[in-house]
């Protein structure tokens, strides 16, 4: 469950819901609208949205909140404020780009929404009934430009305006059809420059409109009068044009609103200014100190009357009388929000979030702080059950926080930035620990840690070098220093921990990369600009190695844990680096991206938990792993990726980054409710059964099952006449037979994993080797090995890419020679013999399609069959129908995609 956020998307205004007694303001955070009380330091939110909010409006009375996305799947959602329950959804309203702008008008009843499309539309909603279609619509030429802002005429709701930064269009709705007009404005209409359009508002008491400027200027729109008007109902009030271009101050306008009688507008240099309808200057907010003004929200409640009681700022007027208007909100592109309270002119700023991309997260490890930093050079450290800030540091211009670690201890906080710098910070002041920085890597820093006695310090950089520093006693106290680096990885590295050895307690590092490679330290040997290497192992053939783990002691063997991005999760041992078992691991649309052990295993239950990202979603796992895909969930955490993951020091809680969105959540852990979709899910084998196409009853697991029993006839003997010895178990040399008729294709290096998995299964309780398997086991074997989505053609096509090169005809191709010595050569390489079997079982040499089951193969004439049958230059088509005997070729699955995706819109 979503318990609290942290930080806010400044692109997105912010509107101000009570005021007086309650200080309550809702704001967008990633795709979640966030209602939070100051007051009583609460926040409630609006989880709805599968992708990220693009735009939020509320109505005028503050009753009603509608927010909109433009996701895939984008929707309109409109909630009720008071209770934060939603009261209407529409669905599909652009389905080809989504929402960029909205506003409900003065009685609410109606909603404006302009789409992301190449051709945009706008749109008008009566959300108040079933209707799931728009009142009426209108399509814009794209020479107008992306319309990024709209408002409804609060004196007469038929009409509209958008702008975009180049053209203002004006609307006039009906309940069947929808006219505009866009009128020209450009330089050379006043003989002036007119600057980029900000936003637009219609004027509260006549027919004008106005549009505030880049360039500090006003543009005064008016109704167009024809020279013979025979009656009022002739006029066309949506049919303007730019009367005056008004230069009303120096700064860009970003921001432009109405408030009571007047216009207001907000700069670049974080300026408020009032005028009145003659567009005068009454009163300005100068001394603010803010970066460029995003949104500006009047509270609903009226000003206190003007008195020498009250302390208003002094108006423009000679007299200098007291302006009293209503306190307001602040909002600012650098993510800061800020209350005015007008009367006095009290400031409080409400938030000051990151505002740059939030990766750096990490957990004290005995006290519940998070600290979280940011690209734009802010660390912050929250009390996250108090739900307050605790200290926070803002580090100078090009000094972006990357990554942090606590010390086991949580005595200090380990800080890598994005220019290659590392800082010792203490962990309650912040203050530095070390006189300079150390700085001895060019890239950013996208790792650290600390090992569990505090004595050293690793970190993990972009150009793929591994970086040790160790503290060192001296006179004085303790210091840091550096010990070397080294290059032990050719692709990024993706996990950097310490560990344990369990012999003398010693520290041990390791570090894992995108070059499959698992390598480990030598901590004890290694000296000062001399780090030795202990091991170094290739832990995967194919797949590539996501995140690693230590694996909790809820088994008696100790183990690394290890996910890929074919869904599998392994465990290695952690000594010999062997891979003990392979399991299927969550499958919610993208592999398992980091993951966290919670410190919650029970030793006599041997239950744990892991929470783990993907691309885009939050989850918990249940330990012990075994395949079963009831012991995993997943929700969408972070729509346009999570960046980073951290779990608090008692596990009852879970904090994700954002990434680009500047936010981080903290999901509270409900373990019960995990363990009881387990428990709901079945016992025994019938979760496994659920993962084969048509059950226990269907089609596969009856093929499967005499397989299994054939295995036994084949290991016997087939010609035998002996009474056959039925069997609950087959010898596990006949496993990859099995899975190869079932489908399922493992490289040599995968069924000796296949083969070790199943031989030390029990040997750590009974000290033997298994050397047969039961066919309830083989199905858990089967599951967990096989691809988790079956083949994809992409595959295929991707080894093209890599291996063949362009023909005249533009296709991808392999030579036929360059295709048999590459069998030969790379990876587990094959003898010719074996080549000339398999291509010639698979094309067809023999009538029956190839050799007898336990004959031998007959080599004479393969070679010159393969040249005949073979083309010369091998496509991708004719390796998957000729050679695969595939039933659709490449091209032909791509047809069948691009006709499903447009039938599915």
């Amino acid at each position: 469950n979503l318990s609290w956020s942290f930080g806010i998307n400044s692109n997105i205004p912010v509107y101000n819901l009570y005021d007086e007694d309650r200080q309550v303001v809702v704001y967008a955070c990633a795709h979640t609208a966030v209602i939070h009380d100051f007051i009583l330091n609460r926040q409630r939110h609006l989880q709805g949205h599968c992708s990220c909010i693009s735009c939020l409006c509320v109505s005028e009375d503050r009753r009603w909140i509608a927010t909109a996305d433009r996701g895939p799947e984008s929707l309109i959602i409109i909630w009720d404020s008071f209770s934060g329950i939603p009261v209407h959804t529409i669905f599909d309203s652009h389905p080809e780009g989504g929402v960029v702008a909205i506003c409900l008008s003065l009685n609410a009843k109606y909603l404006a929404t302009v789409g992301g499309e190449a051709v945009q539309r706008v749109c008008i909603w009566d959300w108040t009934t079933a209707n799931a279609k728009p009142i009426c619509y209108t399509d814009l030429d794209p020479q107008f430009g992306l319309q990024n802002y709209i408002a409804f005429n609060f004196q007469d709701q038929t009409q509209l305006v958008t702008n975009s930064e180049t053209q203002v269009v004006f609307y006039k709705w009906s309940s069947s059809h929808m006219d505009f007009i866009a009128p020209p404005l450009n330089d050379k209409t006043f003989n002036k420059p007119v600057g980029e359009f900000s936003q637009s508002v219609f004027d509260f008491s006549t027919t004008r409109a106005l549009t505030g400027t880049s360039a500090g200027k006003l543009v005064v729109w008016d109704t167009i009068y024809p020279s013979l008007v025979k009656s009022a109902s002739s006029i066309q009030p949506h049919r303007k044009k730019a009367l005056k271009l008004m230069h009303i101050q120096k700064d860009a306008i970003t921001v432009l609103t109405t408030h009571e009688r007047y216009f207001v507008t907000g700069d670049v240099r974080g300026h408020v200014k009032f005028y009145d309808q003659r567009l005068q200057l009454v009163n300005w907010y100068s001394s603010l100190n803010l970066a460029p003004v995003r949104s500006i929200s009047f509270s609903t409640c009226p000003p206190v009357s003007a008195s020498e009681k009250t302390r208003y700022p002094q108006d423009c007027s000679i007299k200098g009388n007291q302006f009293a208007v209503s306190n307001f909100i602040l909002s600012t592109s650098d993510s800061v929000v800020l209350h005015v309270n007008t009367d006095g002119t009290v400031l409080k700023k409400y938030l000051q979030e990151p505002s740059e991309a939030v990766h750096a997260l990490t957990c004290h490890p005995c006290q519940p702080f998070i600290a979280i930093g940011s690209y734009n050079g802010l660390l912050k450290v929250w009390n996250y059950e108090a739900r307050n800030q605790f200290i926070s540091r803002m580090f100078g211009k090009g000094k972006g926080l990357h990554c942090l670690s606590y010390d086991p201890k949580g005595f200090l906080l380990g800080a890598g930035f994005t220019d290659g710098s590392v800082y010792i910070l203490d962990a309650v002041t912040l203050e530095d620990e070390i006189a300079e920085p150390f700085k001895y890597a060019r890239g950013a820093i996208t790792h650290i840690s600390f090992s569990h006695d505090s004595q050293y310090l690793a970190t993990a950089d972009k150009e793929f070098t591994v970086t040790l520093f160790k503290m060192t006693p001296k006179k004085n106290g303790v210091s840091w220093e550096y010990l070397g680096r080294y290059r032990s990885h050719y692709k990024t590295i993706q996990n950097l921990i310490f560990g344990i050895h369990l012999d003398n307690n010693e520290p041990r590092l390791l570090s894992l990369g995108m070059d499959r490679m698992l390598v480990e330290y030598d901590l004890i040997n290694s000296s000062k600009g001399n780090i030795q290497i202990y091991s170094t192992h290739r832990i995967e053939q194919s797949s590539v190695p996501q995140c690693l783990a230590w694996y909790p002691p809820v088994i008696k063997e100790c183990f690394l844990l290890v996910a890929n991005d074919h869904y599998k999760m392994k465990l290695y041992n952690e000594t010999t680096k062997m891979c003990r078992k392979t399991l299927l691991g969550p499958t919610f649309g993208s592999p398992v991206r980091k993951m966290e052990i919670l410190p919650t295993y029970d030793e006599e239950s041997g239950k744990g938990f892991l929470t783990y990202i993907t691309d885009d979603k939050v989850g918990l796992q249940m330990l012990p792993l075994d395949g079963n895909p009831h012991k995993s969930i997943a929700l969408i955490c972070h729509p346009d990726g999570v960046s980073n993951l951290a779990c608090s020091y008692d596990g009852r809680c879970v904090f994700t980054a954002g990434g680009d969105d500047c936010t981080v959540f903290m999901w509270e852990t409900n373990l019960q409710a995990l363990e009881a979709v387990v428990s709901l899910g079945g016992d025994a084998m019938i979760p496994f059964y659920g993962l084969l196409q048509g059950g226990q009853d269907g089609a596969l697991f009856k093929e499967l099952e005499n397989y299994f029993y054939y295995a036994q006839i084949r290991h016997q003997g087939i010609d035998t006449m002996e009474t056959r010895q039925v069997s609950t178990h087959i010898p596990l040399k006949e496993i990859p037979f099995i899975m190869r008729a079932l489908g399922y294709y493992p490289s040599e290096q995968e069924v000796e994993n296949m083969l070790n998995e199943v031989k030390f299964s029990e040997y750590v309780n009974t000290g033997k080797q298994l050397s047969c398997i039961n066919l309830e086991d083989f199905i858990k074997l089967y599951i967990n090995h096989r691809p988790a989505f079956g083949l994809f053609m992409e595959e295929l096509q991707h080894s093209f890419q890599v291996l063949g090169f362009t023909n005249d005809k533009g296709e991808k191709v392999v030579h036929r020679e360059d295709l048999l010595h590459l069998l030969q050569s790379r990876g587990e390489p094959m003898t010719e013999e074996e080549i000339a079997e398999y291509l010639s079982t698979l094309m067809g040499l023999n009538p029956e399609g190839g050799c007898s089951e336990l004959g031998n193969y007959d080599f004479t004439g393969a070679p010159d069959f393969l040249e005949q049958e073979i083309t010369e230059e091998i496509t991708t088509d004719v390796f998957a129908t000729h050679i695969l005997g595939l039933p659709y070729s490449v091209n032909a699955i791509e047809e069948i995609n691009e006709n499903l995706e447009l039938n599915s819109f």
